[in-house]
């Protein structure tokens, strides 16, 4: 029977107490080597419990020096694209109340705006003038006031700047915001630009969404171009979510009538036509203008245009469970 060192017993109870059973540690002498599980950790945390690791060990008399290895598993993050066949149905809305509201359902939701040539996640979360930091060659996403992160590259240009770049340049900043330090998200949801283009092609080749979610207005010449994006995504082997139909219906603050300036119920007849599932319906509504101007996007809040927000979140993730 071999007897335990009391000098090992001492070092495995310290390192314990601080970091139970994430610290593996092996001794030669006076040194001590310990691996660290740091896995599921913000930066922030990892070095905090480093540093406590670190001094429990030194703490402990005859260890005389102390070398710390982190290592983390990652852990598997899916990507929800939110899409468009044309520009001006409200898909950047719809992406950050989407994200939002599966936060509140309990995904740890990250926000990637890949519209290159029209970021708006920064004006839509609130955080304008902000800067991600790059840290080991990864950009960290910068924290919103609604607990979404968010990389965009409206971050990364002043305000009003164009980005008048060809689609390779594009591609590459895309690979950039997606292949980011994203900490603990389990979910990304990608707001890419519109149309079936280049950055589309790069997102399905290198980093292919788990689905995607098609947004439309109810009018035809909307419909005809979301087809093609169906079209596209369809063919690439990207399973599609649904379809969404925005700016569905105008309620008037005066008298109450409701009228349909864009048509009605033309997103809920295509996704029957083309056999998917068809999310919900978001109403025009002057309140959703008003909140996404200032920052505050609807499905943050408990106001009743957050409802339809809440809805379509609520089937993305039954989606995303069932996947």
């Amino acid at each position: 029977m071999t007897d335990i060192d009391p000098l090992d017993t001492a070092l495995s109870s310290a390192l314990a107490a601080v970091a139970g059973a994430r610290a593996t540690v092996r001794r030669e002498g006076a040194r001590a080597s310990i691996i660290l599980d740091v896995t599921g950790l913000e930066q922030s945390a990892r070095d905090a419990l480093e540093s406590q690791v670190k001094a429990a060990a030194e703490g402990v008399s005859g260890i005389e020096t102390v070398r710390i290895a982190q290592t983390s598993t990652r852990s598997h993050r899916l990507s929800i694209a939110v899409a468009s066949g044309k520009g001006g149905v409200g898909k950047s809305t719809v992406s950050v109340n989407l994200a939002i509201a599966l936060k509140t359902l309990g995904r740890r939701v990250g926000m990637v705006d890949a519209d290159i040539y029209g970021p708006s996640q920064p004006t839509l979360l609130g955080v304008v003038g902000s800067r991600p930091i790059a840290r080991e060659k990864l950009l960290v996403p910068v924290d919103t006031p609604f607990g979404v992160p968010l990389l965009s590259m409206g971050q990364l240009v002043e305000p009003g700047q164009a980005i008048a770049w060809r689609g390779p340049m594009a591609a590459g900043a895309l690979g950039q915001l997606v292949d980011a330090d994203w900490g603990q998200a389990d979910t990304l949801v990608i707001d890419l630009p519109p149309g079936t283009g280049d950055v589309q092609l790069t997102m399905i080749q290198k980093h292919k969404p788990a689905g995607v979610v098609i947004v439309s207005t109810p009018q035809d010449l909307a419909l005809i171009d979301a087809r093609r994006a169906i079209d596209l995504f369809v063919k690439a082997g990207v399973p599609v979510i649904g379809l969404v139909e925005n700016m569905a219906g105008y309620q008037c603050p005066h008298c109450g009538e409701v009228s349909d300036p864009f048509g009605r119920g033309g997103a809920e007849s295509a996704a029957a036509a083309l056999g998917i599932d068809f999310l919900g319906r978001i109403p025009l509504d002057i309140a959703i203008r008003e909140a996404s101007d200032a920052g505050t996007p609807p499905a943050a809040g408990n106001a009743p245009e957050a409802l339809a927000f809440n809805a379509v979140a609520q089937r993305v993730l039954h989606w995303i469970g069932n996947n």
